[in-house]
This record gives structure tokens, sequence and C-alpha cells, in this order.
């Protein structure tokens, strides 16, 4: 198991993982439709770094580093984290959360926050909390869950600072 820095080459491994995720439509307030070029962009390219998770010369998951905001904000980041379908239940997220916080401090962020977590979400909500997140703020009805209809996006942080 290895968690490295994405290379442009990684996409064709990483897409299918995006893709899948992100049709459901069920996580992510990205489009059901977003193209392979789209995701790219918003993916790899965007994002102030982007890792892998590999394993066996296989990539299960990936997630992005960006920092949430620019200028004055710049200090805090934001991740997003995807695993794949096959590899789901065996600490994935758990081991990538963990490796992105450390991630943060060593390019200098100072807390990391999550935008737009659905509430339908409990595994992620769970997780987060478990590692550290608190819930700092509930935008109601926020998030279109493809089968719950309307939930609430919640907007978790969590201090990088050590005190």
């Amino acid at each position: 198991m290895i968690i490295r820095e994405a290379k442009k080459e990684d996409w064709n491994a990483i897409w299918p993982i995006f893709n899948e995720i992100v049709a459901s439509g069920d996580t992510y307030a990205y489009e059901t439709d977003t193209t392979k070029e789209q995701a790219e962009k918003i993916w790899l390219d965007a994002p102030h770094k982007t890792y892998v998770f590999e394993e066996n010369n296989e990539i299960l998951g990936t997630y992005y580093l960006k920092a949430n905001q620019a200028g004055p904000g710049n200090h805090v980041c934001n991740c997003g984290y995807m695993v794949s379908s096959n590899a789901r239940g065996k600490g994935l997220a758990t081991t990538m959360c963990k490796h992105s916080q450390e991630a943060a401090v060593e390019l200098g962020y100072k807390a990391m926050q999550f935008n737009f977590v659905a509430s339908s979400n409990e595994g992620a909500v769970r997780l987060w909390g478990k590692l550290g997140f608190d819930i700092v703020g509930t935008l109601p009805k926020a998030f279109k869950h493809p089968v719950k209809g309307y939930v609430d996006a919640l907007v978790m942080f969590k201090s990088l600072v050590k005190t």
C-alpha cells in the first residue's frame, strides 16, 4: 500500500472511480454527467495536489488537496476523497484523510474544511467526526439526493495547528 502524488498518466485509472461516484449523484455536488475531460480539470488540474492510494500497482482511491479560499483564506485547505467500490470498507478513506492532514501541514495549511458534506452520507459524516472534524454549519436542504430528495449539507472543520 502506498499513497503518492498523482501523475498525469494516472488519470485513466482515476477516471473510473470518479465517474462511478459522481454518476451516482449521492455524495458529490458535481453534475452526474461530468465528462472525462471536465473531471480531469476538476480532480487533477485545479487542486494544489492530487494523490492516489495504490496497492499492487492498482489505484484504489484518490484525493485532492487545495486551498479552500484565495487570499486571506488560503491557509485553510479543502479535500475530496474517492474510493473505488471494490475497495470500500477497508479503511482507505481513513488512511487517505490522515495522510491528507499530514500533507496539508507540510504544505503550510493551518486547518482543513469540508464545505458540502451530504448529511445522507452517514459513513463520511461519522468518519470525519471520528477523525476530529466538527460540524460547524448546516445548510438546510442544500443537497439534492437522487433518492432521499433534499437533505442538509454540512460544513465540517478541523484545526491542524498543534496546541
